[in-house]
């Protein structure tokens, strides 16, 4: 299991290499559900996402011949981008498999970022190539979120809103594979037991919610949302029996109530979050997370790596 001295340590070898993100308040957003809102901006960290955090954390684990054979994973958009920085920064070659479906301005940032990008199929298509090249080349494969290294990395968030938020009740996270949601619950958890952790899923591709149904960690045959960030289709070996054991529930939303709640974040809170970014606030605008009234609540804001022609098409 995932610990909050790995959370620790991960922090401090990343801190100078990340940015410690800002936390707004929102009064329009926590007037619609009478609660004190606290926006976590992740989308304001290097590449746009969290997932730097974990994937410099990652990097510097590994040995030095890991890195000489290169690197290869398989994401989205925000993980690619992340690792595809992180190992600029160190020198390391780097491949990333996406779906075929992938946002065509994700791609082009993570080829910016220096990596060598292939698109293969569908998301689970996809996940299969990126083990295949993995054998093939002899790579070291760095998983988007099934990876303690990269959890710990993920937890820093939680660190982070410890320290700027005096006092919090809930905090709600959008869960993908559940990297993010499992770091940022053991931190919390660790330090402040009573705070309750929400997680929340597309119902296209709500493999965490139906894992916990099921007693066991499922693969999806398949996604459909318009949140590509949350749409890995599986629920991690690592990630599931963290979440079963510190998240108080996992909820879904559809992709119309994404949309609402990225619509609110831009016109009040002036954040363009992209899908995935958004669900957390969306599952708290459609109730789907019950909140008691005046409750302290923190809506993390995963990501804003948004492409703008889809952005006009869902707005």
């Amino acid at each position: 299991m995932l610990s909050l001295e790995n959370i620790q340590a991960a922090r401090q070898s990343i801190r100078d290499k990340v940015h410690l993100t800002p936390v707004f308040t929102s009064t329009a957003i926590g007037r619609e559900i009478d609660v004190t809102v606290y926006l976590k901006a992740e989308l304001f960290q290097k590449t746009g996402s969290f997932k730097t955090r974990g994937a410099l954390n990652k990097i510097q684990k590994l040995s030095q011949a890991q890195k000489d054979k290169g690197l290869v994973t398989i994401s989205a958009g925000n993980h690619a981008q992340g690792l595809a920085y992180a190992a600029s920064q160190y020198g390391v070659a780097c491949t990333v498999v996406m779906p075929d479906t992938a946002s065509p301005t994700k791609i082009r940032a993570t080829r910016g970022y220096g990596a060598t990008v292939v698109q293969h199929g569908n998301d689970n298509e996809a996940f299969d190539y990126a083990f295949q090249l993995q054998k093939e080349r002899d790579l070291t494969f760095v998983h988007p979120f099934d990876d303690l290294d990269v959890m710990a990395g993920q937890g820093t968030v939680g660190l982070e809103i410890v320290e700027q938020v005096a006092a919090f009740d809930i905090v709600v996270v959008g869960i993908g594979g559940g990297g993010l949601i499992s770091g940022i619950a053991t931190a919390i958890k660790s330090l402040k037991p009573h705070v309750k952790i929400f997680g929340v899923e597309p119902i296209g591709a709500a493999k965490m919610r139906r894992s916990l149904d099921e007693g066991h960690a499922v693969r999806l045959d398949r996604v459909d949302t318009i949140a590509d960030g949350l749409a890995p289709p599986m629920a991690g070996e690592h990630t599931y029996p963290i979440v079963k054991a510190l998240v108080d529930d996992v909820v879904t939303v559809t992709d119309e109530e994404i949309v609402v709640a990225m619509k609110m974040l831009m016109s009040r809170a002036k954040l363009m979050a992209e899908p995935a970014g958004a669900a957390a606030v969306g599952a708290l605008l459609a109730g789907k997370v019950k909140v008691p009234s005046g409750s302290k609540v923190v809506a993390v804001i995963s990501g804003g790596n948004v492409d703008l022609e889809e952005l006009k098409k869902l707005l």
